[in-house]
């Protein structure tokens, strides 16, 4: 079976600083892929150039079977390859609806449909949709970040730390939405520092440590080795 996405050898600097280096990875139709790993790992810089925010230097980048590591970012939003950053990037004087609608610019002639859709999916949106949402809490902010983001219709959604800075109520109702998105078809690649949150809701998952895979495998077989348990689970 062909991969969604494919990334094989891919290099990324920073002013000639290596961040990102020989990384390899792929993601099918359906699936949930986590990228797992500290601080500074370059977790958000992959992320970045699959969704073509940064142009890699070495390797390649495959949808569909075709490259896109050349695209620009909105190109590859066409395609359906859709990241939300973590700094959520919203527009904190326009309204809920606004910034839902600004993510539609894709896909306008759906916009109706789609906004039904996301606010079904997060009522606490519906509810907010003329409040500015630069006022929302954190919760509610990354909640409309993900529901922009399915505006433009993903066929692949790249979420980069999405329980950063959340209360516990806001991480479980986001995963439990998360885990809906996936029960309907869409495909998923979440880098996260909650890793026991990132490896039971993945199938699969990536260690990523000073911009290389350091590990790989089924999500449950690496929640439970000792080695994960010991970085990332404060297991002794």
């Amino acid at each position: 079976m062909s991969a969604l996405v494919g990334v094989a050898r891919l290099e990324v600097s920073y002013a000639d600083i290596p961040v990102v280096r020989g990384v390899s990875l792929d993601i099918h139709e359906g699936e949930a892929v986590a990228v797992i790993g500290p601080n500074g790992a370059g977790k958000t810089t992959l992320f970045k150039a699959i969704a073509g925010v940064l142009r890699p230097c070495g390797g390649e980048v495959r949808y569909q079977g075709d490259r896109i590591d050349g695209l620009r970012h909105y190109e590859t939003v066409r395609r359906g390859v859709v990241y939300v950053p973590a700094e959520r990037e919203l527009f904190p004087q326009m309204s809920v609806l606004e910034n839902l609608e600004l993510g539609a610019y894709v896909s306008y002639k759906s916009r109706a449909e789609r906004l039904s859709f996301v606010l079904g999916l997060f009522p606490r949106l519906r509810e907010r949709r003329k409040q500015m949402a630069g006022t929302l809490s954190g919760g509610e902010q990354q909640m409309l970040a993900i529901s922009r983001g399915l505006m433009a219709r993903p066929r692949i959604l790249l979420l980069d730390e999405p329980s950063t800075g959340l209360a516990p109520f806001f991480v479980s109702e986001m995963y439990r939405q998360l885990a809906r998105l996936k029960q309907e078809g869409l495909t998923i690649l979440l880098a996260e520092q909650q890793v026991p949150h990132a490896l039971s809701f993945t199938e699969r998952a990536y260690v990523l440590e000073n911009g290389r895979i350091r590990l790989s495998g089924q999500s449950r077989d690496l929640l439970g080795d000792p080695e994960i348990q010991k970085s990332y689970l404060g297991v002794a």
